[in-house]
């Protein structure tokens, strides 16, 4: 249902460096970056026509800053890879939310996530539903 979700930054150049690093995990590539006169919007996500997550400084020219509530969650196919977006994020200097592992019970819906902050403070989780 989404195309993608937009991440505000500060600092464009920073901001590339950690999802390219990040999302590169998980075979997501630069797609599409527009010059830094329009805000640096830049976008990640593993092919044309899939959900993706871009960063940019705000469009209205007032300081970035993380919303609460406020979230993108990256579905992957595997909790191995869970744990690799997790690991990779607080490597690149972001912080942990919340470490991964199960959420409610074992099973065919098992919810499997982790959660981080990139380094604007915005909030990603990292998910896998279904069985070990």
């Amino acid at each position: 249902m989404l195309g993608y979700v937009t991440m505000g930054t500060d600092d464009i150049d920073r901001a590339r460096d950690f999802y390219a690093a990040l999302l590169g995990t998980i075979g997501a590539s630069e797609l599409m970056r527009m010059s830094d006169e329009d805000n640096g919007f830049t976008l990640y996500a593993t092919s044309w026509g899939q959900p993706g997550i871009a960063v940019t400084r705000p469009y209205n020219g007032q300081p970035m800053h993380a919303g609460n509530g406020h979230m993108a969650a990256i579905i992957v196919d595997e909790r191995a890879k869970v744990d690799g977006l997790h690991a990779k994020a607080i490597a690149l200097g972001g912080t942990c939310e919340g470490p991964p592992g199960v959420r409610g019970d074992e099973g065919d819906q098992a919810f499997y996530a982790a959660y981080f902050r990139d380094l604007d403070g915005n909030k990603l989780c990292a998910f896998r539903v279904g069985p070990a």
